[in-house]
């Protein structure tokens, strides 16, 4: 079952890779983060996901938008592979989530939740070669999210319900959500939760999770909070009162060297038009609708006057 379940999940990627999660310039060799980007070009990133991509083209568009020259590498991958790109200037700018990049990339002990605390932890204490620019409204959390029938058979609202029936119960996320704070070690720690086991996906397998989770073949799933498939499907987010999931808000990472005060003004105008709403509504075409993600940035762009 298990090598059936990772086959599928990365046959699926692969099609995500073409399709929603968008290409990139991959120097022709398969690779996003191979080939360099022109001098003066802004290179913007995007992870290996289909909101990172659709975020990071938000992000292309309205630097293009004004007349800057601009270089896509999406379907990077995971933090753990791209932060130090940004670090070190292989990525100009980066879609992030803010809480997940504090606790996993630059504070790993960091008890920050809100966004203003977080962004006052991340300004202290990332390397100087970066910054974060505004953070949008809009939030994106991983969550603790169970089918309907294991919610109802065991009255669950709270993930600290989860605790005399953990055991019995399967869950499943990306690979990296067994090792995170904000993963199975924060769960651990704060609601003593022990599954019975964890069933890893790479990050683009999402459609096969979900597929997974509504045959009651797992139960319980990381899942974004944005994902269209929640509210489809009728899956259930848990209440999180320990704070396991902080805010996360997005917000562009920049390396400081490679973008200037146009782009700046540039990004931070995206996040403040950006709503959590706006990224379910996009979202739910890229996914649900199959429009691809240079239109749906690009109709955001237009109708909130950035493009």
């Amino acid at each position: 079952m298990k090598n059936i379940i990772r086959g599928a999940a990365l046959g699926l990627v692969a099609v995500l890779a073409l399709s929603g999660c968008g290409g990139g310039d991959d120097g022709g060799d398969g690779n996003p983060l191979s080939g360099g980007g022109e001098k003066g070009t802004i290179t913007v990133g995007g992870a290996n996901f289909p909101e990172s991509g659709l975020i990071g083209e938000l992000y292309a568009q309205a630097l293009e938008a004004k007349g800057l020259k601009v270089q896509r590498k999406f379907n990077i991958g995971a933090r753990e592979i791209y932060y130090d790109q940004v670090v070190k200037g292989g990525i100009s700018v980066m879609p992030e989530y803010n809480g997940a990049l504090l606790t996993t990339s630059v504070d790993k002990s960091s008890t920050a939740a809100t966004t203003e605390e977080i962004n006052a932890a991340l300004k202290a204490k990332l390397p100087p070669s970066v910054e974060i620019l505004d953070s949008a409204k809009a939030e994106d959390k991983d969550s603790v999210t169970v089918n309907p029938q294991t919610a109802s058979k065991y009255k669950l609202k709270s993930i600290a319900d989860l605790k005399p029936v953990a055991g019995q119960l399967i869950i499943a996320g990306p690979s990296e959500f067994k090792t995170r704070q904000q993963g199975l070690v924060g769960l651990k720690a704060k609601y003593g939760l022990e599954f019975k086991k964890f069933q890893p996906f790479d990050a683009g397998a999402q459609a096969t999770l979900v597929k997974l989770l509504t045959e009651d073949k797992v139960q319980a799933a990381d899942l974004f909070t944005t994902d269209p498939t929640i509210q489809q499907k009728k899956l259930v987010v848990l209440e999180d009162p320990q704070n396991v999931f902080s805010a996360q808000n997005v917000t562009p990472l920049v390396n400081k060297t490679a973008v200037n005060t146009e782009a700046r003004t540039a990004l931070n105008a995206v996040s403040a038009k950006l709503t959590t709403q706006d990224l379910l509504d996009m979202m739910k075409r890229v996914a649900i609708d199959k429009d691809d993600q240079e239109t749906v940035a690009k109709d955001w762009l237009k109708k909130s006057g950035l493009a």
